[in-house]
């Protein structure tokens, strides 16, 4: 399918969590603009085809954008929508991201399997529990709670982590809620950590809607799908992971809030054990959320967060950039 002068084509990962999100944004395309023609198509990327390895080893940070940016530019899509964490920092140019969609809940859940299922918190666990997860700032903050836990990496949709968890005797795994709550799986969450236990990935719970630059055209179609207080959070969010050089082969956690007119962040830096982390908080003002990310990173650096980086880097045989 190519895209159309009169209609929208959406491009999506044909994952079932990545088309329930193209569908909704699809939907509220339609509301806003009625008799819009809207497609969805179907496109998979490297993060997809490649289960069996951890991501923190694959060394691609575009694992779940990269064929869909390709399709974008080269106009077989006039959209495309991913999950705000997959999305580098730095887009390829001639892209532009048009909207940020109202965030869902940013919280990370513990999702138990077999006795664990009714755990209320981490410090329930049986010690040196195993627990599954592929993300490095999971593991890093889980660690930091409860260096007693072993961790194991695990991939793949919810239904097959689910499985894994049975498979391998897991006490259990932990998920984005905003993910279980667009599958209709809230049901299977044991507890939902807090901010001061686990901070979420840079975007968690909301959708980017990328596009091309300069296509006024489409840029007035999903204008009215941005979210204000979302789009400055992440905003901020992703100017701190810029300044750090982050992305999921780090363990780099963030959490931005519009309040009262101010925007607040906080931020979580860790080593690959959970031996070394720095925590810290800012707030500014809202309309310049890049400039705030960008002191709140530094000061991060100052404050260890830069030799952190360096041995994290240094340990992991992925290409890793200089922090400066």
């Amino acid at each position: 399918m190519s895209s159309s002068p009169g209609g929208l084509v959406i491009g999506s990962r044909g994952s079932r969590l990545a088309l329930i999100q193209a569908r909704w944004v699809r939907d509220r395309l339609r509301e806003a603009h009625p008799g819009l023609e809207v497609a969805v198509e179907e496109i998979s990327t490297k993060g997809d085809r490649i289960l069996d390895t951890p991501l923190a080893k694959i060394g691609d940070k575009g694992l779940f954008t990269k064929e869909l940016e390709t399709a974008l530019l080269e106009g077989r899509i006039d959209v495309a929508v991913h999950s705000a964490k997959d999305m580098p920092t730095v887009l390829p140019e001639g892209l532009v991201l048009g909207a940020f969609t109202e965030r869902e809940d940013v919280h990370d859940a513990f999702v138990g399997g077999g006795g664990s299922g009714g755990a209320g918190s981490l410090a329930d666990l049986a010690p040196e529990a195993r627990v599954g997860s592929s993300s490095l700032r999971r593991r890093s903050q889980l660690l930091a709670l409860r260096p007693d836990l072993e961790l194991t990496d695990i991939r793949g949709n919810v239904e097959t982590r689910l499985r894994k968890i049975d498979e391998q005797g897991l006490a259990g795994t932990v998920l984005a809620v905003a993910g279980l709550r667009r599958l209709g799986r809230s049901d299977i969450v044991s507890f939902i950590f807090g901010f001061d236990e686990m901070l979420p990935a840079v975007g968690q719970g909301a959708l980017a809607v990328e596009a091309r630059a300069g296509d006024e055209r489409v840029a007035a179609l999903v204008t009215p799908l941005d979210h204000r207080p979302t789009a400055l959070a992440v905003r901020a969010e992703r100017a701190l992971m810029r300044r750090l050089e982050g992305g999921c082969q780090v363990p780099i956690g963030a959490h931005g809030e519009l309040a009262g007119g101010e925007l607040r962040l906080r931020a979580f830096v860790g080593s690959l054990d959970g031996r070394l982390c720095v925590r810290d908080a800012a707030s500014g003002a809202a309309e310049d959320p890049e400039r705030l990310g960008g002191e709140l990173a530094s000061r991060l650096l100052e404050r260890g967060a830069a030799r952190i980086l360096e041995t994290v880097r240094g340990v992991d045989a992925g290409p890793r950039p200089q922090v400066t």
